[in-house]
């Protein structure tokens, strides 16, 4: 497999899926200082420490794309996809049409980047040299 530069949309998906990893950092750092005023708090610890674990993922993701690395396609459509159905349950029956929407338009632009022409080309190796 050739090492060609990676599409311009495979970046532009890559800062996308690194923001949404650095919210849910940003959500694991609020459940901490919610820790302190909690009962449970080794329950509320429990779940920031799992969405640490996720954010670093996603995370990892999105800057993998940035990098143009192949193998970080994969777990950000994953991401979007698993972004797309709590946008559906936004939307639908959680009663918070807003955020349902722009929470899908969101998961969809990045979805429609990772699988455009160039991207799926870069995705696989191919180059225009091969044809």
């Amino acid at each position: 497999m050739t090492q060609e530069k990676a599409p311009r949309a495979v970046r532009v998906a890559g800062v996308l899926t690194a923001l949404q990893g650095l919210a849910a950092l940003v959500f694991a750092v609020a459940l901490v200082v919610r820790a302190f005023s909690a009962e449970e708090a080794t329950a509320v610890l429990g779940e920031a420490a799992y969405f640490a674990v996720v954010s670093g993922g996603v995370l990892a993701s999105g800057v993998g794309l940035v990098l143009g690395k192949h193998w970080a396609r994969t777990p950000s459509i994953v991401v979007q996809l698993l972004l797309l159905g709590v946008a559906w349950y936004a939307y639908g029956p959680s009663g918070r049409q807003l955020y349902g929407a722009l929470l899908g338009l969101y998961v969809v632009a990045v979805i429609v980047l990772l699988f455009t022409n160039p991207v799926r080309r870069w995705a696989l190796g191919v180059d225009e040299a091969d044809e």
